[in-house]
């Protein structure tokens, strides 16, 4: 993926650094594969607002991603690269030798006229998703599922990966983005290699105006509101607030949010780093 630094004709282009989107081959949807996608404000089916912060932004539409790569030993050559207004990272529109077509998340390195497939004799090659059980030791994978069939879950973002590590029965080993170590069913499937769009984290938004246009609303600081309105408000002056806490004061820094009776604890070998 290629960066794009901007000259400063405009003070919001003085700071911007933008997508080159060099691996992106077309800018128009297969309509087919689109959906309706309306947009919540924050608010819940009663209009009251339960997430703060969203509203506004462009009008998208929904592309309907293939997650569970469930058509098997079926080859499908891959037609675009293509943004997508939903996530970070890229999809890729793939026409089945069926004539069916699909979009899954673009694997990094992934070329037009690429032939790829899903399913138990697949090649552990990029862009291919197989069982885990039959990736070898030491692949780099993505999209993968946490249950057998449900779809990947673990790993879809623009740039991210885990590692297959090891297999002990009917589990294998994963070393996941966070760092954390856990184990999966061996019969849950995969894709080879790294989610597109690497360099994602580098970009620089460059005004504030970009992000409304991307649906994000200003956020407000706990330390400037009311004690009524937050824990960290109040206080003579510019008060630093305390400890960071949540709204509901829970710690932000340090604090175990999972629970300790929860059943799936005994997959995790080794929890993430700090």
């Amino acid at each position: 993926m290629a960066l794009k630094k901007y000259n400063p004709v405009t003070p919001g282009t003085r700071f911007r650094i933008g997508n080159a989107y060099a691996e992106v081959t077309t800018d128009t949807p297969e309509k087919s594969l689109t959906a309706p996608f309306k947009k919540t404000g924050g608010r819940n089916s009663s209009g009251a607002l339960t997430m703060r912060y969203i509203g506004g932004g462009h009008k998208k539409k929904y592309r309907i991603i293939d997650f569970k790569r469930d058509k098997h030993n079926v080859p499908a050559t891959v037609k675009t690269v293509e943004y997508d207004p939903n996530r970070t990272a890229f999809i890729a529109l793939v026409n089945y030798a069926d004539g069916e077509k699909r979009y899954i998340l673009a694997p990094n390195g992934i070329q037009v006229g690429q032939t790829i497939e899903a399913g138990e004799n697949a090649a552990p090659e990029l862009g291919n998703a197989l069982m885990l059980r039959n990736i070898p030791l030491g692949t780099i994978i993505h999209n993968i599922e946490m249950q057998p069939g449900k779809g990947g879950m673990i790993a879809r973002s623009a740039g991210s990966w885990a590692q297959l590590s090891a297999k002990e029965g009917k589990y294998v080993i994963v070393r996941m983005p966070s760092g954390e170590t856990r184990m999966i069913l061996d019969t849950c499937f995969a894709t080879v290699g790294t989610v597109s769009n690497p360099d994602h984290n580098l970009q620089q938004l460059g005004k504030a105006g970009r992000n409304r246009w991307l649906g994000v609303r200003p956020r407000n600081r706990g330390v400037a509101m009311n004690p009524v309105d937050h824990p960290m408000g109040g206080g003579e002056g510019r008060s630093s607030g305390g400890h960071p806490r949540s709204r509901n004061g829970k710690y932000s820094k340090g604090m175990k949010t999972r629970h300790p009776k929860k059943t799936t604890s005994k997959f995790i070998i080794t929890r993430r780093k700090k």
